[in-house]
């Protein structure tokens, strides 16, 4: 893999690193983007199993026709052992008042969730199980099981902690909890009335027990944590904007307790430049994970709350909904945004810092950044530059430290990103804090990537740069449930891209791969970093790239001079930085060439350690990829050696590496 330079070999490249400082890279450089995209959060990483729980659930008939289809995911057990029926008045919640009326016909009949693809679990997992319910006359009792083809794997009585055995007229919550007996996949989540008879139910809820903080899935949450991330960039994406603004990411209905968080359904259920099909237009959001539980989740990660607001347009592909600048409405998305500062950071004594209290966190969050808008571009009738300045002037006239992402539209090569960039320059001129970072969006082809690892090289470095959005993909791979997507081939050249990002670290403040997570067979939008069903996950080579970038993130850069030698074919891809705690350096390499080829590696101004790690992710060819059955086709490979103060690294083809060398 490596070997002292003895002179008895010709490298192809050679990299002469320099002892001396380049620029400043952020701690917090490398960061998450979390989009409710491909059931990303209900159905994804918020861990409820039940599906449409409230029985608020809608259906996008076409276009942006939106009714309501209470019964979805509910159905009789047995088939003709009971009567659904759907009621809305005196409901437990004004924000969600539909609720289930079912009559069991006989003795131990119930009703059914689909739960997705239905209930995975192993021998001794066990699952928080509670619901709402109320009855006029019913007296027996009620069961909740976990059964398939005639099976019971778990199952147990319901009772409520108010009224012990009794079942009331006025809505109370009754919860068990159900141990698997043994392992099942694609099983029925039951509930059933010992007797015949009617009872009325409403937010049904089965949550594992091994949920992270009670609500997180826990092998997705893992897998977030382990990419040590700076930031987490919440609740989107295009669900920020809505397909029109009604159907915008409204986070005050996200907050407080969940029963009573008003349900949305999903922009991406009406997505009309894809062509879904009926397989999404059930997708809904219950906001079990609302802004509170981001910013629990940003805390548990480690990682900087990056929240993005509505600016008062809606989703710019789907149509030109847009509120007046001037208008009082336009003041309402405001007062939004003055109001989520004071949730994150109020004390208990104001409106919003006291429900922030209330929800359990006394202590305010740590809420520097607030994004305004997603991805908007200015046109003639929606005002956008207005929009963003009228923002401006209200947050830093009472919040003057809050910083500001700003955003250059969803593309960086048409006229509406350099109108932005002229626009975003004049004010800046005028208003110094104006706009703290510049959100940049790239889905682009690999050999763009490989072409443009120099972007940045040439940016004036007055304004800041957020890489918000980034995927590499061959042309057609935006499509739905497309995981051959995440192959090495766009593995290997966003890392290529990203040696450039880091070498520009003193402009490039920030950058976040997307879309993040993507349920299998639910999916919207390929590539993804993390795939999933209702059994297991798997990361891609993508996911490598990032965790390689986020755990091997330096102090600062390192001035490097780099020569072609022996092939003048394909470039090398190179970064180097200094970790200024563990005093390493930190070499990053990418060779997209179908052979190996050789580096000399010249660290001469260093005392270093003969001992150096090595992490390599690599392939046969550039299809490679995981997938829900081969979890491990594809990873990375790590490696001690001992190197000297010039010596050479044979890079395998298609690969990206890690060197990191002690310098004592």
């Amino acid at each position: 893999m490596s070997e002292c330079n003895c002179g008895c070999k010709t490298s192809d490249y050679k990299l002469h690193i320099l002892n001396e400082k380049g620029v400043d890279i952020q701690k917090s450089m490398y960061g998450l983007f979390f989009e409710d995209i491909n059931y990303s959060a209900d159905g994804g990483l918020y861990a409820e199993l039940i599906e449409n729980r409230s029985f608020e659930a809608q259906k996008n008939t076409g276009g942006f026709n939106i009714n309501y289809d209470s019964l979805y995911a509910w159905s009789a057990y047995p088939d003709n052992g009971g009567v659904l029926e759907i009621d809305n008045r005196n409901g437990i919640s004004k924000n969600n008042p539909h609720y289930l009326k079912f009559t069991a016909l006989d003795k131990n009949c119930g009703f059914t969730n689909s739960a997705y693809d239905g209930i995975y679990a192993e021998k001794g997992m066990s699952f928080n199980v509670s619901f709402y319910a109320k009855t006029d006359d019913y007296s027996g009792s009620i069961f909740v099981s976990v059964q398939k083809n005639g099976k019971t794997y778990a199952s147990e009585q319901a009772m409520c902690e108010a009224e012990e055995g009794m079942f009331l007229k006025e809505w109370k919550k009754y919860n068990t909890i159900l141990t698997v007996g043994d392992s099942v996949e694609a099983a029925d989540f039951v509930i059933t009335l010992s007797e015949s008879g009617t009872v009325c139910f409403d937010f049904v809820s089965m949550m594992p027990t091994d949920a992270v903080l009670g609500m997180f899935r826990k092998d997705l949450v893992e897998k977030l944590k382990a990419l040590s991330p700076g930031f987490l960039r919440f609740p989107g994406g295009c669900v920020v904007e809505g397909y029109n603004l009604s159907n915008r990411y409204k986070w005050k209905d996200t907050v407080g307790s969940a029963e009573h968080r008003k349900h949305n359904p999903n922009r991406w259920s009406a997505h009309t430049d894809l062509g879904l099909d009926d397989g999404y237009k059930h997708y809904n959001q219950t906001y079990g994970l609302g802004f509170y539980e981001y910013f629990i989740l940003c805390e548990y990660l480690g990682a900087k709350p990056l929240p993005v607001l509505s600016c008062g347009l809606g989703c710019q592909y789907q149509g030109k909904d847009a509120v007046n600048t001037d208008s009082d409405e336009m003041q309402e998305y405001i007062q939004d945004a003055l109001d989520l500062i004071e949730f994150a950071k109020g004390d208990a004594s104001t409106k919003w810092g006291g429900l922030r209290a209330e929800m359990g966190h006394h202590e305010p969050f740590d809420l520097e950044l607030i994004g305004i808008g997603n991805e908007q571009w200015e046109t003639e009738d929606n005002d956008f530059h207005g929009k963003y300045e009228a923002f401006e002037r209200v947050i830093h006239k009472t919040y003057p430290d809050i910083k500001l992402i700003g955003t250059a539209g969803p593309k960086v090569n048409d006229e509406a990103y350099h109108t932005a960039w002229q626009w975003i320059r004049n004010k800046t001129k005028q208003i110094p804090n104006f706009v703290s970072v510049v959100d940049e969006h790239y889905y682009m082809t690999p050999d763009w990537f490989y072409e443009n690892d120099g972007f940045y090289d040439n940016y004036p470095r007055d304004i800041k740069i957020f890489a918000g959005e980034y995927a590499s993909r061959l042309q057609g791979e935006n499509k739905p449930n497309y995981p051959q997507a995440n192959n090495l081939g766009s593995a290997i050249s966003t890392a290529a891209f990203m040696t450039g990002l880091e070498r520009n670290a003193d402009v490039v403040y920030m950058a976040s791969y997307a879309p993040l997570f993507a349920r299998v067979n639910y999916t919207q939008w390929s590539p993804d970093m993390i795939w999933f069903n209702g059994k297991t996950s798997y990361v891609t080579p993508d996911y490598y790239v990032q965790y390689m970038y986020s755990n091997n993130n330096g102090s600062y850069t390192l001035k490097s001079e780099l020569t072609n030698i022996t092939d003048n074919s394909r470039r090398l891809y190179q970064s180097v930085s200094f970790d200024s705690k563990t005093n390493d350096i930190i070499i990053k390499l990418v060779n997209r060439a179908p052979v190996s080829r050789t580096v000399e590696i010249d660290l001469a101004g260093f005392s270093i350690n003969a001992k150096t790690g090595i992490t390599i992710l690599s392939g046969d060819n550039l299809n490679m990829c995981n997938d829900i059955d081969n979890h491990d086709r594809i990873k990375p490979l790590e490696y001690e050696l001992e190197v000297c103060s010039d010596f050479i690294y044979d890079m395998p083809k298609y690969s990206f590496t890690v060197i990191r060398i002690s310098a004592v």
